[in-house]
């Protein structure tokens, strides 16, 4: 048998001069990242002195469009053109005034845990290390945070799309053990439907996509004048889907829709689900953490007992992207959807290859940075009771811009003001709609590019809306005065 040789049959000479990606300068790199970091400093204290958005111009553009560097160059160097031509131009959402989208804005201590963090470098899924104990800790947290029992689970995610994913796919194989390996069609025999207002966040129709179920029977159920699901009309459709040979397993409240910030009445859901012996699953990435403040409790005490609840720490809770979390209510179901273990992951007894249960055996993936460090300090550096007072004065923010709303006589409320999320216009009067989505879209786009705030948008019943969304945890209430006075101001100089 003549002798098999790999492609590097000369490796004596190749470890001859071998190299690490280590610098050759400690001494040099240490002095580069003291600056670095008081950079990072300076720019978050002074954040507020800027515009919330600058255009990136040209010069960033050609640089991000070079090509893939053959040979090294000077670290030095390469955090000049960071610092010159990327950080300036920013998304935004660490400014005072940014209200686009429900976009979190970071902290300075989630900064550095996250630097922490990568210099520790640890896959987060499998082992006795220390991040696989901390991550477990930060759930444990997250658990006591809605009052979910001792004995569920969650899991740590990049955000609520992955977060609502894996809450459905839990649902789905707890309807039957049998879909993992035989798939949907195969197990049930019939099309799955699951259940969730119009309002409901586009990531639950790919959840429906991804888990199987499809886009056409996930049912979007009409909304009251409040933008909350229609009970009367949900419990038809589920009798219907019955009577039509369907099998229903899922019904999706929402805790905060992204639009306008209803919570749907999740009391009536749940009494509903476990009439019809459905999972209940909660999208409440962002509203769920009103949970925190006493007035709204009641109103989501309905948490407590739902199947699955998705939210994002990295929305409400002002931690650095990305950190979401799903909490699970039975355990047992949790892991039969996702554990496998195949022989290169088995548990050990003793070693590296010990330690608490695989973080894989409760979600997609394999490789997971170690995201719940910065969790882990800023809980531990703020405590539950500074985060409700926080979420309490986005609340109250809110409430007073829908006041400044409905004082100017330009301007118009498009949804009531129920959380954290207001929805405006600027009328003149006279104007039709189109026109007047015309005009407000032309609004919006001046603001961004005055630097002057970053609302979003959204369309309610056809009507463009300025729409602020508050997660912010360096707001003011001037910030909301400088809003209302620059739509007002740009409205008027377009009426011209």
């Amino acid at each position: 048998m003549s002798k098999k040789y790999p492609p590097l049959p000369h490796f004596a000479q190749i470890l001859e001069n071998e190299e690490t990606l280590d610098p050759q300068d400690w001494a040099g790199l240490r002095a580069l990242a003291h600056r670095m970091v008081d950079d990072a400093m300076d720019y978050l204290e002074t954040v507020g002195e800027r515009p919330v958005w600058t255009k990136t111009p040209p010069e960033t553009l050609e640089l991000t469009q070079e090509r893939l560097p053959m040979q090294g160059a000077p670290i030095e160097a390469i955090y000049e053109d960071f610092r010159r031509h990327i950080m300036p131009y920013t998304k935004g959402n660490v400014h005072p005034r940014f209200f686009a989208w429900v976009q979190g804005t970071g902290t300075a201590v989630g900064a550095l845990a996250d630097m922490l963090a990568s210099t520790m470098n640890p896959n987060t899924t499998i082992g006795d290390h220390a991040a696989m104990y901390v991550d477990n800790q930060v759930i444990e947290w997250c658990k006591q945070l809605f009052d979910f029992p001792e004995d569920a689970s969650g899991i740590l995610v990049s955000g609520g799309s992955v977060a609502n994913i894996t809450g459905i796919v839990v649902a789905r194989n707890a309807f039957d053990g049998a879909i993992r390996q035989k798939g949907v069609h195969t197990a049930i025999g019939a099309p799955l439907t699951m259940y969730g207002s119009t309002e409901t966040h586009s990531c639950v129709q790919k959840a429906a996509e991804v888990a199987g179920v499809g886009a056409e029977h996930f049912r979007r159920i009409p909304v009251n004048e409040a933008y909350q699901i229609d009970i009367a009309q949900l419990r038809a459709a589920i009798e219907a889907d019955k009577a039509a040979g369907c099998v229903p397993f899922c019904i999706v409240g929402n805790a905060g829709t992204v639009n306008t910030g209803a919570i749907d009445p999740l009391d009536d859901l749940l009494a509903l689900a476990r009439e019809h012996g459905l999972w209940l699953h909660i999208d409440g990435a962002f509203g769920s953490l009103a949970y925190l403040v006493e007035e709204y409790k009641p109103q989501l005490q309905a948490l407590q007992e739902a199947d699955s609840l998705a939210f994002d720490l990295h929305k409400w809770l002002y931690m650095p992207y990305e950190i979401g979390c799903v909490l699970i209510r039975d355990k047992t179901l949790h892991r039969a959807a996702f554990g496998l273990q195949p022989s290169y992951l088995l548990n050990h007894e003793r070693g590296l290859a010990a330690g608490p249960d695989p973080i894989t055996n409760y979600g997609l993936e394999l490789s997971r940075g170690f995201k719940a460090l910065k969790a882990w300090m800023s809980f531990r550096e703020h405590g539950l009771e500074k985060y409700a007072r926080l979420i309490r004065q986005n609340i109250a923010q809110c409430l007073y811009l829908g006041h400044l709303v409905e004082q100017a006589p330009e301007l118009e409320l498009l949804a009531p003001v129920t959380l954290n999320i207001v929805c405006f216009r600027f009328n003149p009067g006279g104007l039709d709609m189109e026109a007047l989505n015309r005009l407000n879209k032309e609004i919006l786009m001046r603001l961004h590019e005055e630097g002057v705030a970053a609302p979003s948008y959204t369309l309610l019943q056809g009507r463009y809306a300025i729409r602020v969304a508050n997660v912010n945890h360096r707001s003011q209430k001037s910030d909301f005065e400088a809003l209302v006075e620059g739509v007002v101001r740009i409205g008027k100089g377009l009426g011209r």
